[in-house]
């Protein structure tokens, strides 16, 4: 139903689009609406319409605007709300959005059918136009049979496409492609049926001489098919990295528990998690996620955060603290009142983040559909002004219309079919070897602008995982008695700073480490219990205090030092001394000096950006060596950071790992994501990094820029055969041989210079295969 809309967004979902310019040709017609400021996103098939206060304009109004211009806008469906307590009949919150890419897959499936079947009709009559050899007695025949479904069939997309801007009076790469399959089948109907080609042993042999002809014995079913099927193949590999767009939206709604249980009259009972209400009290127990975001009301926990928060350390939480949906409680058993549901929870509010960003990152139109916005028209414009002269000229009107077709059957892209899918799949296939990801051609020319890289710490720069750093010792103290005391303790606890410091009492000692006797959790302080007969504390100094075991002068300043710097220091004691103070902390990965150093020789300017405290952040740039560092933000300041480096000038590449990176990776001009991360994150980046190795970054970015610098070329000479050849197309002096010739050469230029992509060496010499 329209209604009326102020000052506020409209998103529609727009169908029919079939390349950049379509984008730009709605995007035009909504903006010369009064009030109206509209975005026309290609890649993820939706417009953002901003109307201003008191524009008379309604929905409706939107949606005849784009249907008059010749495509479809509809309004999404708002996903269900959560209901409340009880039965529920409608489908759980944020059902709806998985919806709409079960016809986009169905789509992706239709348009790889037609190319298959495309492809192998198409190779025989290649073949058989080609080499000579294999023309028998009535080949033209069998190529007609077998060229026929695919310039009818294979081609139907583009020839609907052609209509529909005909109607509208425009022109696009849609429209050319249609008119030079169309002309050149319908010239080698014409030769077949009433001209000489369809003469019992007709054969196509190779000349290359610049007569004039009339052309009653040429066929050009070969460039009909074969192009119809370079095209259609371009056509398949860009709607199949198209499908990805809202794949980042799924991700993040799939982030959060499915169920949850709920304590109703004093017992507990398991519900979806769409059935939460505000209010409800649910039970968050150990290794389970935090249903929904609420406050604590019973038991004390650490919490782990990272995915969301980016914080390395688990946070700490007691009855009255608050606790957000899709975090992981890593402690004991806690209840917790729920304070938001649904579209309101954290986890949704970022899911809109990543939507918007998405939406609102311009889809970079391919250089062959700005070129074709002249050129089109140009050929059209020549082919006809080339029918003309020479029926004026008196050159009769069969050697007049063999002009005017060679024309549009040189200027038919075929080479330009290729250009892109070549290059985007020779890439991407060496990308794939040395453990990088190109989501598509999009984002290529980002790569080539980058001027300022943004790197998340936690999993990105560091491993993201708590590691013993560091063991000082009080006098007389032996470092593998403390190590396997404490790590004992700790082995018994699930708190992931106590894994941490098992794991590397373990490692270090080399030995299996001992069981403990009467074990018990101080809550927020530590643990204590009994091992090898010693009575042994382990956790915060307070702890210890307790038992009168003070730190000595040299323990407490190692301890004040670590956490100055960022890190935990957990303090250990037995039979009345404090002994001990271990270190643990987020540590660096050994490689990431050395990619910092690798990003800076490729011209851009490194930036620290983390949720982690601002002590850590920058022991960790120094350590790197980077300069700037941005430290404290929550996932909504991490876009605004990115925003206002966009905004001082800068194109923003960003490398991240977690759910909170997710919005400021579609945001960014460039986002990498490292794929030992979350789904979210890895779909919302333009690149993926298979290994969590950073130098990887850099070797992404010279790789994208070697297959944008390819494109460029294959495109720049795929346009370069064509236009050298018009004027003697429209000369009449280019025989079907001549122009069968150049197409193919220039085909086969684009497809070599393609294949030098598989020289590509990278920085990181490692092959990920298998």
């Amino acid at each position: 139903m329209a209604t009326a809309i102020g000052e506020h967004r409209v998103e529609l979902e727009i169908g029919g689009m079939t390349c950049a310019s379509c984008a730009a040709r709605i995007e035009k017609k909504l903006n010369r609406m009064e009030g109206v400021t509209a975005t026309v996103n290609y890649a993820t098939e939706k417009a953002q319409v901003a109307v201003a206060e008191g524009a008379e304009v309604r929905t409706a109004d939107l949606i005849a605007t784009v249907e008059k211009t010749g495509y479809t806008a509809t309004v999404p469906e708002p996903p269900a709300p959560a209901p409340a307590a009880g039965p529920a009949d409608e489908p759980a919150a944020g059902a709806g959005r998985g919806g709409p890419d079960e016809p986009a897959a169905a789509g992706l499936a239709a348009l790889r059918q037609r190319l298959l079947i495309s492809l192998a009709l198409t190779v025989p009559v290649v073949l058989m136009a080609m080499a000579p050899p294999l023309q028998f007695t009535y080949w033209q025949w069998l190529s007609l049979t077998l060229a026929a479904p695919v310039v009818v069939y294979g081609a139907w997309p583009f020839h609907r496409a052609a209509a529909t801007n005909l109607r509208h009076g425009a022109a696009t790469m849609d429209t050319l492609i249609s008119m030079g399959t169309l002309a050149a089948f319908g010239w080698s109907l014409w030769a077949l049926f009433f001209g000489h080609a369809g003469m019992p042993g007709m054969t196509h042999p190779f000349a290359f001489t610049l007569t004039r002809t009339d052309g009653s014995s040429a066929i050009y079913l070969e460039a009909a098919a074969g192009v119809t099927t370079f095209i259609l193949a371009g056509r398949y590999f860009e709607a199949r990295s198209k499908r990805k767009a809202g794949a980042a939206l799924r991700a993040l709604m799939e982030l959060g528990a499915k169920d949850v249980a709920v304590l109703r009259d004093g017992k507990e009972t398991r519900i979806p998690t769409a059935e939460l209400s505000v209010g409800d009290h649910f039970v968050v127990r150990p290794g389970e996620k935090v249903a929904t975001d609420g406050t604590v009301l019973e038991g004390s926990s650490a919490i782990d955060a990272s995915m969301l928060t980016g914080e390395s350390v688990p946070v700490e939480v007691s009855p009255g603290d608050t606790v957000t949906g899709a975090t992981v409680n890593a402690g004991g058993r806690l209840v917790v009142e729920a304070t938001r549901v649904g579209a309101d929870t954290q986890l949704a509010r970022m899911s809109r983040l990543v939507e918007d960003a998405q939406n609102g990152k311009a889809a970079a139109q391919r250089l062959a559909d700005r070129i074709s916005a002249v050129f089109v028209p140009v050929v059209i414009v020549l082919a006809l002004g080339t029918l003309g002269y020479w029926l004026v000229a008196g050159a009769g009107a069969v050697a007049a219309f063999t002009a005017a077709v060679a024309v549009l059957i040189i200027a038919c892209p075929c080479a330009l079919g290729l250009a892109t899918p070549t290059a985007l799949m020779v890439g991407t296939g060496r990308g794939a070897q040395l453990g990088i990801l190109l989501k598509g051609p999009e984002v290529l020319e980002s790569t080539r602008k980058a001027d300022t890289i943004v790197l998340d710490k936690t999993g990105t720069v560091t491993t993201g995982v708590m590691t013993l750093t560091d063991v000082h010792l009080a006098e007389g103290a032996d470092e593998a008695e403390v190590l396997r005391l404490a790590g004992a303790l700790e082995h018994a606890s699930e708190h992931p700073v106590a894994r941490a410091i098992a794991t590397g009492a373990a490692s270090r000692t080399g030995a299996a480490l001992p069981t403990p006797e009467d074990f018990a959790n101080v809550p927020g302080l530590g643990v204590q219990g009994v091992v090898e007969g010693h009575a042994v504390l382990v956790g915060r100094e307070r702890l210890l205090t307790e038992w009168s075991q003070s730190l000595p002068t040299a323990l407490a300043e190692a301890k004040a030092a670590a956490e100055a710097e960022g890190r935990t220091a957990v303090a250990v004691g037995w039979d009345g001394a404090a002994r001990a103070v271990l270190v643990v902390s987020d540590a660096v990965k050994p490689t990431s000096a050395e990619a910092v150093r690798s990003l800076r020789a490729l011209g851009l300017t490194p930036v620290l950006l983390t949720g982690d405290n601002k002590a850590v952040a920058e022991a960790v740039a120094a350590e790197v060596g980077i300069d700037e560092v941005i430290a404290e933000v929550l996932p909504e300041d991490k876009v605004a950071v990115v925003e206002r480096l966009q905004a001082e000038g800068r194109s923003v590449a960003m490398v991240g790992d977690g759910v909170n990176d997710a919005a400021a990776l579609a945001r960014a001009d460039l986002g990498l994501a490292m794929g030992t991360g979350t789904d979210a994150a890895i779909e919302a980046g333009d690149l993926t990094l298979v290994r969590g190795d950073l130098r990887v970054a850099a070797d992404a970015i010279r790789l994208a820029r070697a297959t944008l610098g390819t494109i460029r070329g294959n495109l720049f000479w795929a346009f370069g055969y064509n236009v050298a050849a018009l004027p003697l197309a429209a000369a009449g002096l280019l025989n079907p041989m001549i122009a069968g010739a150049a197409m193919a050469f220039s085909s086969v230029f684009v497809v070599g210079n393609s294949l030098r992509l598989r020289r590509f060496r990278a920085l990181v010499q490692e092959d990920v295969r298998g």
